[in-house]
């Protein structure tokens, strides 16, 4: 019998699809397709509500809006149940450990918000609400939110069994934080500061956060200067940058890059995405097409990079398995979506190979 970890999605943009795959893991590693859900134009991020077997897709159109899906484990498919109108498309969505608030960002539109999932009382099972908490910077990248649990008696009160946010800005080259409350109006607040910064011109991009040796960080991976940079997370969730660990093959010859360039052309770095697998965090790089794996310390601290893997063309995103034993990378310039597994000493292996959909971008394992 599979188990739920065993199920995943990707995000097919040029199709305006959302495929549903299974891994087996026995007795050889391999992905099977299961079923093609569409009608979702440009759709190039989704959020999953585990708890509800809900997943909220972003789509471009006039309007671009946001998908409510529901998934059905056993056979893959995604049926739709209500759409949302946004002001700008999306570039990244991302759910609250409850599934009560969804937020989301526009590259496009340089803002993110937070809209309230209705849980039947007041609307239908999924549904969503009206945008509140919006805030702005030039081409919002990611958002994540972060649970923070504190015990002590000297923490702030204020701190205790809270959620912050963090959102990743290009164009300003900072990661805006925020409290976000607990309670069902998910209302945001800046921090002070309300600003952390990233290196000038770097492009900040995506955002993973992960408790290493009991410790949280918050990854950051760059566009333009192709670099991981690490952040510690205080007591009340302020986050202080760390070192950073540069994650490009310099034997592909890159040159820095910058907002408006063609990556492909200018031959330059064209950052994307980043996840943790067990003791080592990978990033993806497009123009060179590889996936990087970096080793993490005892206390989060990134260490040495460990090596350049080749995968599908333009990688602009990937995921993990949630014990951390597998990568499914796909590429916007492939139309099939690659199974890597990880060793133990961070060495990626290419096991396994499917047909999937056009400019595959986003993939997410259900838990």
């Amino acid at each position: 019998m599979t188990t739920t970890n065993d199920l995943l999605l990707i995000a097919n943009a040029g199709d305006g699809t959302i495929s549903a795959l299974r891994l087996h893991r026995e007795p050889d590693p391999h992905l099977e397709v299961l079923a093609t859900s569409a009608d979702l134009p440009g759709c190039s991020t989704f959020a999953i509500d585990p708890d509800h077997d809900h997943v909220y897709a972003a789509f471009k159109g006039d309007p671009p809006g946001i998908a409510t899906l529901t998934l059905d484990r056993e056979t893959g498919i995604l049926t739709e149940i209500a759409r949302t109108p946004v002001e700008g498309s999306l570039s990244y969505l991302a759910l609250t450990p409850d599934g009560r608030s969804l937020l989301g960002v526009s590259y496009g539109g340089d803002f993110g918000a937070v809209w309230p999932v209705e849980g039947g009382s007041s609307g239908s099972p999924g549904s969503l609400g009206t945008a509140h908490s919006r805030f702005e910077h030039r081409n919002l990248h990611s958002v994540l939110v972060h649970h923070l649990s504190v015990d002590g008696a000297d923490a702030d009160a204020d701190a205790i069994d809270t959620l912050r946010v963090y959102a990743a800005s290009l164009g300003d080259d900072l990661i805006a934080q925020f409290a976000m409350a607990s309670d069902a109006s998910g209302t945001l607040t800046p921090l002070d500061p309300p600003t952390v910064p990233a290196p000038t011109g770097s492009g900040p991009r995506h955002l993973v956060v992960e408790h290493v040796g009991g410790a949280a960080s918050v990854y950051l991976v760059t566009e333009f200067s192709g670099e991981a940079i690490r952040y510690t997370v205080d007591a009340d969730g302020r986050l202080h940058p760390a070192e950073s660990v540069t994650v490009t093959d310099p034997d592909a010859g890159l040159h820095h890059s910058r907002i408006g360039a063609d990556p492909i052309a200018g031959h330059l770095i064209w950052g994307a995405d980043i996840h943790r697998a067990g003791g080592h965090l990978i990033t993806s790089e497009r123009t060179s097409s590889q996936l990087a794996v970096t080793t993490l310390g005892p206390g989060g601290e990134l260490g040495p990079v460990l090596g350049f893997t080749p995968t599908e063309t333009t990688p602009r995103g990937f995921g993990v398995s949630p014990d951390g034993r597998f990568v499914v990378a796909v590429g916007e310039g492939s139309t099939h979506a690659q199974l890597l597994e990880v060793g133990d000493d961070g060495t990626l292996t290419p096991v396994d190979r499917v047909q999937i959909g056009v400019k595959a971008n986003w993939v997410r394992f259900v838990t």
